[in-house]
Order: structure tokens, then C-alpha cells, then sequence
């Protein structure tokens, strides 16, 4: 016996403040691979003419960029699809497999840069247009300043890690782009062209430091893990509280998506009980809506009863 609930009539309320709104969300992907993708362009003639390291590392992790943002679109979209036989949950997941993907995605771009830069120690290069460089970048810090900026209209933005890893992208572009500004000025008035391979490491550990947070709660979710701002003790003793509740166990709580968060776990409750079920699990929706989680599957058990199942803790 088994009572399985989506939650609809006040979550729907709930996560109306939170949730990424899908206008601004598809508006904000699309202008930003637009954008971006001239962008690149730009940097990458004007990088190839110029010689400068720190413009094409910065044009490659662009393109990058544009990958990522399409991807994180398409999860985007994904997730709006409905459910069929062979995909009970639909397509949700997709998010978290585009968020993993986006992470590998910059780090993979980090290794690239940190290589091209030693080498470019090794055999130094010289007569690197400062100036144009700087004005190229300078854009750069407008392109991805407002692309940061369409993502940030929206408050659900922390709320989905597909949504913060494509802002994430583009608010270090900017920082990103700032620094080939200085070193492009730094090299037109002193002509130290070592400046650019010192800039595309430092761009590297910037890429990197906000990176890391992104792949570990990525992998997180990709593993089945209990999402970062939700605690078991904490979900455990509120459910607890409900009344006709004697324990819980067997619980299990996971990310379906990005946004949506599900649990499981075995309801001890007395038998004299047991007809207010209904009204129990009305309560424990009622709290769940609450800690951020939208769907539930409760297995009632007698309190007299042994659980059947191994790890039942």
C-alpha cells in the first residue's frame, strides 16, 4: 500500500516566485548564443591577425559558451516536454545532465588555456597589438555583461543550476574579458608581451574558482545525491511533527531536475490511524511543499509492523 502525490494546488502557488519564468528565460538564452556567436567571430579574426594568446583563449572559451548555452536551452525546453511510457518523469533530467556537461565543458576549456600559455612562455612572442586587443575585449565585457544581466531579471535563477551555470558563464566572460583589457593596455604602453600568458592563467583560475561549486553540485544531483540546500534530519524531523506520524524510515529524497526535488520513505503510523492516512499525507505534502520538495511516495507500515526492506534506516 503505497499513496504517490504531485503536488500541484499550492505548489504551483509556491514555486510561482521562484521558479525561472520561461519567457525571460528563452529570451536571455537566445540573445545570449546570438551575442556570443558574433562575438567569437570577432575575437577569433582579430586574434588570429593579432597574434594575442589571451584574445583566442578567450574566444575559444566563448565558443564553448555558446555550446553551453544551447544546451542548457535545450534541457530548458526539455523539461516543458510531458512525460510518455518510456520516460515516466519525462525528460527533467536532461538538466542536470547539461549542467554536469557545462562543467566538464569549462574545465576542459581551463586545460587548453593553461597549456597554450606555458608553451607561449617557452617561445615568447612579440609585437602584440595592445590596443586592439583591449577595444575587442572591451566589447567582450559589454557582450557578456548584458547577457548576464537578461539572466539575472529572473529570480529563479539560483533556483535552477542549468539556469545559474549559463549566468555563471557569462558573469565571469565579463570578469574574464575585463582582464584582456588590462593586459591589452598593459602591453600597449610597456610592450611586456609575457603579460598576455599571465593573463590567460590568471583567466584560467578565475574560470576555474567558479567552476568548481557548479561540477560538484552537478555531480551531486547526477548521482542520485540529496540536493545541496536540503538536509535529511531537517526534511526527517519535520515530518515527524505531523500528527498520527510514529517514525519514518527507508527515506530517500533526490533531484528529478534542476528545480524539482522528489522523495520516498517508509510512514510508520498506528493502526487505529490508518483511515486518516489521507489527511496525514495531506499534512506531509503540505510540509514537503515547503523544504523545496514537489513530489512524494509514502509506503505505510503498522507501528507494530517490521519493515521488509533491507537498509530500512
Amino acid at each position: 500500500m503505497s499513496g504517490h502525490d504531485h503536488h500541484h494546488s499550492h505548489a504551483g502557488h509556491h514555486h510561482q516566485d521562484h521558479a525561472p519564468k520561461i519567457d525571460h528565460i528563452n529570451t536571455a538564452f537566445v540573445l545570449g548564443i546570438i551575442l556570443n556567436s558574433a562575438f567569437v567571430l570577432i575575437e577569433i579574426i582579430t586574434g588570429l591577425i593579432s597574434g594575442s594568446l589571451s584574445l583566442l583563449t578567450d574566444a575559444g572559451h566563448n565558443l564553448s559558451d555558446v555550446a553551453s548555452l544551447a544546451l542548457a536551452l535545450l534541457a530548458f525546453k526539455l523539461t516543458k516536454a510531458g512525460s510518455n511510457k518510456k520516460y515516466t518523469y519525462g525528460y527533467k533530467r536532461s538538466t542536470i545532465i547539461v549542467s554536469l556537461l557545462n562543467a566538464f565543458i569549462l574545465i576542459a576549456g581551463i586545460a587548453v588555456i593553461v597549456y597554450e600559455a606555458i608553451l607561449r612562455f617557452i617561445h615568447p612572442v612579440t609585437d602584440i597589438p595592445g590596443a586592439t586587443i583591449a577595444w575587442v575585449a572591451f566589447v567582450g565585457i559589454g557582450v557578456n555583461a548584458f547577457t548576464a544581466w537578461l539572466f539575472t531579471r529572473d529570480k529563479g535563477k539560483d533556483k535552477d543550476l542549468n539556469v545559474k551555470g549559463a549566468y555563471l558563464h557569462m558573469a565571469i566572460d565579463a570578469i574574464v574579458s575585463l582582464g584582456v583589457v588590462i593586459s591589452g593596455v598593459v602591453m600597449y604602453f610597456t610592450h611586456l608581451y609575457w603579460i598576455d600568458s599571465v593573463v590567460s592563467i590568471i583567466i584560467a583560475v578565475v574560470i576555474l574558482g567558479g567552476t568548481w561549486n557548479l561540477l560538484k553540485d552537478s555531480l551531486r544531483l547526477a548521482l542520485d545525491g540529496v540536493p545541496k540546500d536540503l538536509s535529511l534530519e531537517k526534511v526527517k524531523t519535520e515530518l515527524l511533527k505531523v500528527k498520527g506520524v510514529v517514525d519514518i524510515h527507508h527515506m530517500h529524497v533526490w533531484a528529478l531536475s534542476t528545480t524539482e526535488n522528489a522523495l520516498t520513505a517508509h510512514l510508520v503510523v498506528k493502526e487505529a490511524d490508518m483511515p486518516l492516512f489521507d489527511d496525514i499525507k495531506h499534512e506531509l505534502r503540505h510540509k514537503l511543499e515547503h523544504l523545496e520538495i514537489s513530489h512524494s511516495t509514502f509506503e505505510p507500515e503498522f507501528s507494530d509492523q517490521k519493515c521488509e526492506q533491507v537498509n530500512c534506516g
